[in-house]
């Protein structure tokens, strides 16, 4: 590094809540969870099969909240200190942006380039900048908006850096401002103007595309290439939109899009086989050390945001501290009171902290800077001369590309300094071999996939990539500043709402099986073993699918059957599991509070995730274990980035006709109906062996699914169409004739 001034304070600190009285309440919760496991096991032989199903699923929920406790044991609060860094040097290392979009109908090429637009207005020397637009669709209609974009980007970045814009993504900047703030000066005001009527008019063009022929799009003959191609059968096309030839800091960042080339008999690896392509085309480009990838949809919003970053990367005292930066992803414009439990505000909160405080926080897929020799499969504290990078090696390895190679092993070599491995020459250059390395045969016969870059054989990518790296002995640096750096858009459907939710179990219960998975990584590798136990809670999210649905339908089996599961409410023994529900729901609800989130919020999550567990996580597990068995491949579904904030009912719940909805029906229609026949025993004056446990717990059931209750009498998209309903039907009836059968 250069230095400006000597300085001994650090570029970021990290220090540890005194989070004593909640440690206590956890452990709390958990002595009365074993006390109530101890109780069922000691009065097992007097009870029938629903005491040992409570049991069952009673143990599986005290292990669930022991993986919980150990994951938010050590909450961090990081500070970064982008102004030593400033003070402390002047020459920065370079940063290659990818930027991931696959469907420009699902993710529109508007959203895109505001992304865009924002990553290469960031506060960084433009000369340091490279911005790659990975477009899996091959969308002409993408490549013409990145053009456009790029056309605005020549007056959109002078005019955020010249008067410090703090919001560089336009639409975010102009949203609501019909006129600029009044005690700006004149000159600010009618440049103010000026840049807004632009970018009302790249709107207008984009919108315009979207819904025109492609050929209308057509420049000079530039967009040849897309001509008659198909999403999924089409060779590479890489394009450079934007070039530094002259290297000038103030200037303008590279802006490169790429197509990867697609065959239909060739496996694409999705998200994961995109981003290695992305690093290796960018490796014979620009080969900058640093890689920082962003979804489509997640904006910079903190102009600072590498600054950020470098402060863990060049202020570490061992890199083995910090193979990868993560940032939360955070929403902008979110739902009121979050109807949907998307927004994941307390999960980042207080588990997304606590991960922080042991090897660090999960690889989340976008918002994350990396080690570009780290993604290359180089283990902490590895050395590799010139003599170990043998040329058959790295091409066996790593692919039969000479400049490739090349770059490969500049980034490798021991002793290799990170300012001097960005290539100086301009990307136009490298347009050829950037082909090469670009298509679907490349990585035959390589590493790519396996052991380097984004690993394959998971929907979650970024999990099974992440908890590679730290399996390795890697840990990872969780970077929270103020304002928060990145913003996306999250679902505000039901549809779109279960989709992510059953991608995410999927993905995740896959990892679980892998080779690479986080008890191979404890056992075999150096992930710690807390760090293994934090994975664990998410990646069983699809298995707690099975526990969660039974313990949902076991009050309806006691009134069905004239039984109980819950101590009655004359005994002593009461107390436990009603001390666990009162106090893990005020805990709950105190952590909202904290947090500075409604009390309603916390009601939306509660029933959310209750939700997802009986219907999107419960389809992931089903569609993970017909993958394990090899009955088909896991299809990658795209989640649709909804923008749409001018509904009056945005927020209520909508449903279509897809089977994931089907679960959660049969569930609460099983309840009602089993308390229809409980009702009707008591008027009958039965001896009844139930009590006011099973009737509390079917009504906090339907209060769980009151937004299926509301649809099951609704209309349009509102209203559960009359298949599901039905389908739902037949499911508990068929269940409340098995427990009549039992009975």
């Amino acid at each position: 590094m250069a230095p400006k001034a000597p300085s001994s304070l650090p570029l970021y600190e990290i220090n540890y809540r005194k989070n004593y009285i909640s440690r206590g309440i956890e452990l709390f919760i958990l002595f009365l969870l074993f006390s109530l496991l101890a109780y069922r096991f000691l009065t097992l032989k007097y009870h029938g099969l629903q005491w040992l199903l409570a049991l069952i699923c009673e143990s599986w929920f005290t292990f669930i909240w022991i993986l919980t406790v150990s994951a938010k044991w050590n909450q961090v609060e990081p500070k970064t200190y982008p102004p030593r860094l400033l003070e402390r040097t002047c020459n920065f290392p370079a940063v290659d942006i990818f930027v991931t979009t696959a469907d420009p109908v699902l993710e529109p090429p508007l959203i895109t380039i505001n992304t865009v637009l924002s990553l290469l207005a960031v506060d960084y020397p433009a000369n340091k900048l490279a911005c790659y637009v990975s477009d899996d669709g091959a969308s002409i209609v993408t490549y013409y908006s990145l053009v456009e974009a790029s056309k605005f980007a020549k007056l959109w970045i002078p005019f955020c850096k010249k008067y410090n814009i703090s919001l560089r993504a336009p639409f975010r900047y102009f949203s609501g401002n019909s006129s600029p703030p009044q005690d700006s000066s004149q000159e600010f005001q009618q440049v103010w103007i000026r840049i807004k009527d632009e970018y009302k008019q790249l709107c207008k063009k984009i919108e315009d595309a979207s819904t025109q022929e492609p050929e209308t799009c057509d420049v000079a003959g530039d967009f040849a290439v897309f001509s008659n191609i198909q999403p999924k059968n089409h060779p590479t096309i890489i394009k450079v939109i934007l070039e530094n030839k002259e290297g000038v800091a103030d200037g303008l960042p590279h802006l490169v899009y790429i197509s990867r080339e697609k065959r239909p008999k060739h496996p694409h690896q999705f998200k994961a086989g995109a981003m290695n392509v992305l690093t290796r085309v960018s490796g014979v480009m620009t080969n900058a050390p640093f890689m920082l990838n962003v979804d489509c949809d997640m904006y910079a919003n903190n102009p600072q945001v590498i600054l950020h970053a470098m402060c863990y990367f060049l202020g570490a005292k061992d890199e083995i501290d910090c193979g990868f930066v993560q940032f939360p992803q955070f929403f902008y414009d979110g739902l009121k009171e979050d109807p949907y439990g998307n927004q994941l505000k307390v999960l980042h909160e207080y588990f997304g902290r606590g991960i922080g405080g042991i090897q660090g926080p999960f690889y989340q897929g976008s918002g994350c800077f990396h080690r570009r020799k780290v993604i290359y499969g180089l283990s902490p504290h590895e050395k590799i001369t010139a003599g170990g990078l043998k040329d058959e090696y790295i091409k066996k390895t790593y692919g039969k590309s000479e400049k490739l190679s090349t770059s490969i092993a500049k980034t490798l070599l021991e002793g290799s300094n990170i300012i001097e491995q960005f290539n100086s020459d301009s990307p136009s250059s490298f347009i050829d071999i950037a082909h090469q390395v670009g298509s679907c045969g490349f990585e035959y016969g390589t590493a790519w996939g396996q052991k380097l870059g984004w690993l394959y054989g998971s929907v979650t990518e970024d999990v099974l990539t992440g908890l590679f790296i730290q399996s390795r002995g890697w840990k990872s640096a969780y970077c929270l500043p103020d304002p928060a750096a990145f913003l996306g858009c999250a679902p505000t459907a039901g549809p779109a709402t279960m989709i992510q939710q059953k991608r995410w179990a999927t993905g995740l219960f896959e990892v679980l099986f892998n080779s690479k998975s986080p008890i191979i990584g404890t056992l075999f590798g150096k992930l710690q073993l807390r760090q293994c136990m934090a994975y664990l809670y998410v990646q069983l999210w699809a298995l707690r699918s099975i526990f969660e649905v039974c313990y949902a339908i076991l009050p309806a089996y006691c009134l069905i059957t004239n039984s109980y599961f819950l101590p009655k409410a004359n005994e002593l023994s009461i107390v436990m599991p009603t001390s666990i529900f009162i106090i893990y729901n005020l805990y709950g609800l105190s952590e909202y509070i904290r947090a500075n989130e409604p009390i309603i919020a916390w009601m939306n999550n509660q029933r959310m995730w209750r939700v997802n567990a009986m219907s999107a996580w419960l389809f992931g597990i089903l569609s993970a274990t017909i993958k394990l068995l090899g009955f088909s491949e896991t299809a990658f579904e795209i989640t649709k980035k909804d923008q749409d904030d001018t509904n009056s009912d945005i927020g209520r719940f909508t449903f279509d006709d897809s089977p994931i909805f089907v679960p959660g029906i049969a569930v609460l229609l099983l309840n009602l109906g089993a308390l229809f026949i409980g009702v009707l025993d008591f008027k009958k004056g039965i001896n009844i062996e139930w009590g006011l446990g099973e009737v509390i717990c079917i009504m906090w059931i339907v209060f769980v699914f009151w937004a299926f209750l509301k649809g099951l009498f609704a209309k349009g998209k509102y209203g559960i169409p009359t298949s599901s309903i039905l389908k739902a039907g037949a499911l508990a009836l068929l269940l409340l004739h098995l427990f009549k059968f039992k009975q």
